[in-house]
Formats: C-alpha cells, structure tokens, sequence
C-alpha cells in the first residue's frame, strides 16, 4: 500500500530558535500527561519534545528523507552561533529543528503508515549541554522558554495480559515449521515474532510506564514516539560529526540474577556455536549494507557480551566514517532490515515472515528515532517495545531469530524474556 505525502506539507517553512539553559533536571518531568509528546533518553541525556509543529505520514525512511531535505532547505533556521557547542566547538547534535520518526518494519505488509513529527519545543542535555529549541510552521516567532514541570506520574492500574496472534505453544509450532523450512533451502535465518496484549479496565498512565521502563534500563535507548514506546539496546546507526556506528545484537540468553550463573551463561553465550553464526549473519549483513555509504569501517573480529538486566547479548559495534553529505536517516534507510530483525537472505526471509507470522508488526522491528537539521541522529530498532493501541490496551512485541539449530523451547523462551522490560514497566 502507498502513503503519499499531504502536497501542501511538502512547502511548508519552518521558523526555528535555540536557547542555551542551565542543567534542565529529570528530562522526563517535562513531559505532559496528554497531548502529542515525545522522548528520547539514555542515561538520562537526550531529548523530550512537547506538542507537534507538524506530522507527515509517509511510505518509507526514504520518503522522510526527501521531505526532511527540502522543508530544511526552505526553512528559516537557528543562526549558527545560537546552537549550543560541544568541547570542540561543534554544533551538538539534536540542537535546533529536530524531526522524531517512526517507520514500519514491512511497507509493504501493514495498516499501519511510518510517521515523522516535527515537535513545538524540546528539551535536551547531551555532552553536559542543555539547551530549549522551539519551532513554528505558521510565520510567528519561535519562542524557546524552559515549560513548567509536570506533577509527578500517577501509578499504573492492574493489567490483565492475553494471546494476542497467536498463543505461545502455537508461536513455538510456528518456530518448528520455520526451522523445516530453513533446511535444506537457501535460507540461513529467520526472524520471527509474537505478540501479547496488556489491557486495563482503568485508562494506563503513560508517563508512569516511560518512566519506569527509563529507569529500568536506563543502558538501553528508552523512546516514546507517537504511539510506540520502548528501551531498545540495538542501535540501527548513530550519525554525529562524520562518524557513523551501529550496534548490532544477536545471539540471546536470559539471566538468572545470580552474579556467578550469569557470569557462567555469559562465558558460555561467547562461545555457543549457534549464537555466533546468527551474530555472524547479523553483523555482515550491517557491513554490507553500509559500505556504499562510508569509508574506513572498522569490523571486530569477535564479538562482547552486553548485559542487560534481563538478559545478555552478544554485541558487536561497527563505526565507519560516513561520506560528505550521506545523512542518519539515509544510512537507517540503507541499513533497514538487517538480518537481526528479518533475517538471511532478506528477500527470502521477508517473504517467509510474511506467509507463516501471522502478525502486523507495524513499527515494531523498524527504525526509530530523530534527525537534526544537519542530518546527523540516532535511529535504534524499536524492539523491547509497545504499541500504544488505545488508553486501555498496548500490545507488546518480542522476536528471535532462527536457524536451522534452533529449538523451539528455547526459541518461546527467549520470547518470554524479552517481553520482560515492558511487562514490568506495565506492572
């Protein structure tokens, strides 16, 4: 299905202004308990972003990317010396007219449109920087003033949870029918993914979920864009000053909480055959998606164990220098889907999710994040995530990748635990 863009947004000129604050505090506290909002933290450095200057629905990243190119190149933005600097005297990234997306997993397999949101005013730290950007689209003069805080989020309600596809031994029935279908064809991985439903009689406190899935894992990118809101430890490309890195997770084990258990699962996660050939899938796929676009990569050998407090991953980072003029978003278009999220070869394991999944994914599983007016951004895949359906209900998204050595017990069970994040931040 197509998503064309509204004609009259593609002209539309935005005003921008940037102010430098002093330390803004808990970003999160500015976030209002209704209306268009949006976040994006880690550590507690980022950005929160309060109303919507303006919103485009669009088919793909690359149509973002157009869009986002054109309304910059007519738009009256900051003067260079009102953007706030870093250590080296160079803009901070996010400062200034920032647009947050969110694109679907699958184009063409969704009801669901990818989103870009152009914000009223943001609030943002990064590198011991804070600073308020505000932005127009109706001629009148940007004013960026720090907002009142809100009052802290009320709690959750009790949730009931529920099969959403399909129930958990019918998704591990669908993992087996997948591995057979890897064997003995061209097919090297498969990611598959299942969903559950969160729902309440009471109306959920959104700013309560963020902000204790935020706190949770507060290592992970934690976003709320538009209605999708998760703590993500994959970043798909990170774009700033000419450098480009993605993080790339694959190879899963759940925790135990016991400091010498997980040390030993760790060990034995670095050396699992089966978890190092889908890291390896994984990883190559992401070279070769951004070598056109870059020079100097730099590719490790092998890859470390990331810990989680849920569960631990192998991880591999891989930086190049990106070409002149290339931005985020396009390096997010070019890296989308990697075999993390869709599998090996991509073509025939979209194909195969689409048959046997039984699933709208819609934007989990695609790229999330924000773009400055420079190009540069952060754009992680939106896993560990929910999809906000209504003010009752969110359903939530875990997949896994499989091989032809994989076992479906273990495949349900590495579901279970990564639906854990967002099932406490529920709780």
């Amino acid at each position: 299905m197509s998503h064309a863009l509204v004609p009259d947004l593609a002209v539309t000129r935005l005003r921008s202004a940037t102010v430098s604050v002093a330390d803004a505090g808990d970003l999160r506290e500015f976030l209002p308990d209704s209306g268009p909002r949006a976040a994006w933290l880690r550590r507690g450095d980022g950005m929160v972003a309060i109303g919507e200057a303006m919103r485009v629905e669009v088919e793909d990243a690359a149509e973002a990317e157009r869009w986002w190119q054109d309304t910059i190149a007519r738009s009256g933005l900051d003067k260079p010396g009102d953007v706030p600097r870093d250590a080296r005297g160079r803009p901070i990234a996010g400062a200034g007219p920032i647009a947050f997306g969110s694109f679907t997993f699958d184009p063409g397999h969704t009801e669901q449109t990818s989103v870009l949101i152009v914000p009223e005013l943001v609030i943002g730290r990064r590198d011991g920087r804070c600073w308020v950007s505000a932005i127009t689209v109706d001629g009148s003069t940007p004013q960026p003033r720090l907002p009142g805080r809100s009052e802290p989020p009320g709690t959750n309600p009790e949730v009931a949870w529920a099969d959403d596809s399909m129930s958990g031994p019918a998704w591990q029935q669908r993992v087996a029918d997948v591995i057979s279908s890897i064997s003995g064809s061209e097919l090297a991985k498969v990611v598959l993914a299942r969903s559950v439903l969160a729902e309440s009689h009471e109306e959920l406190a959104w700013r309560a979920v963020f902000q204790r899935l935020s706190d949770g894992y507060e290592n992970c990118w934690s976003f709320w864009v538009d209605t999708l809101m998760g703590a993500t430890p994959e970043m798909l490309v990170r774009k700033q000053a000419g450098l480009a890195v993605s993080r790339v997770l694959a190879g899963t084990i759940q925790r135990t909480g016991e400091t010498e258990q997980d040390l030993a699962l760790a060990s034995a996660l670095a050396r699992s055959g089966k978890d190092l050939h889908e890291h390896e899938y994984a990883v190559s796929s992401v070279a070769r998606a951004l070598e056109p676009f870059c020079s100097g990569m730099n590719v490790p050998d092998s890859p470390y164990v990331l810990e989680l407090p849920n569960v631990l991953h192998l991880a591999t980072d891989v930086t190049a220098v990106a070409d002149s003029g290339v931005s985020s978003l396009s390096l997010a278009h070019a890296l989308h889907p990697s075999a993390a999220v869709c599998g090996t070869p991509t073509d025939g394991a979209r194909a195969l999710i689409r048959e046997v999944e039984e699933l709208d994914r819609g934007r989990y599983g695609g790229p999330v994040g924000w773009m400055d007016a420079r190009g540069d951004g952060e754009w992680a895949i939106a896993l560990r995530c929910g999809q906000i359906v209504d003010e009752h209900t969110m359903r939530l998204f875990a997949g896994c990748g499989i091989i032809e050595s994989s076992e479906p017990a273990a495949e349900l069970t590495e579901s279970v635990a990564k639906l854990i994040p967002m099932r406490e931040a529920l709780s």
